[in-house]
């Protein structure tokens, strides 16, 4: 297989949320409420150039360990970060990944518009993940509105 085989692809995620930008921005932003829509960050920070970790399901010759550093923050409108892991040696669960994921914020009547963007997969290496988490971003992004109502009820 050469390079020119290989098909870059994006997943994209949008949910309406019936909840203020700054409350999404909130739930977004906070290491501890990540924790509880996604995965607990480790040496989060919403702050340009912050490199922080998710750990996972090691797999293979991939510690499960998944790498970020924070490119994008624009309070209530952006939030983007690298999302790097995975090793080499794999296929499947666990191939080498290296990609961006990024949280749009538009205020609309009623709420927020939530958009998801995780973009750089390499097909067919990382088909898996492509997969899955396609599958998990989906349920996650509805998440993000369950955590934002609880942290608006704190």
């Amino acid at each position: 297989m050469t390079e020119a085989d290989t098909v870059t692809r994006q997943i994209l995620v949008e949910e309406l949320l019936p909840h203020a930008p700054e409350l999404i921005w909130k739930a977004l932003t906070s290491g501890a409420l990540m924790g509880r829509w996604l995965m607990e960050p480790r040496g989060f920070e919403p702050v340009v150039g912050n490199r922080f970790t998710y750990q996972t399901t090691p797999a293979g010759e991939w510690d499960g360990t998944i790498r970020c550093e924070v490119l994008v923050v624009v309070p209530n409108t952006r939030f983007a970060y690298s999302w790097a892991g995975g090793h080499a040696a794999n296929t499947g669960y666990g191939s080498r990944l290296d990609t961006v994921v990024t949280f749009d914020l538009a205020p609309v009547v009623g709420g927020t518009l939530l958009r998801l963007t995780h973009s750089g997969f390499e097909l067919p290496r990382n088909e898996t993940a492509f997969a899955n988490m396609h599958r998990g971003w989906e349920k996650v992004v509805k998440q993000v509105g369950t955590v934002a109502a609880e942290a608006e009820a704190d």
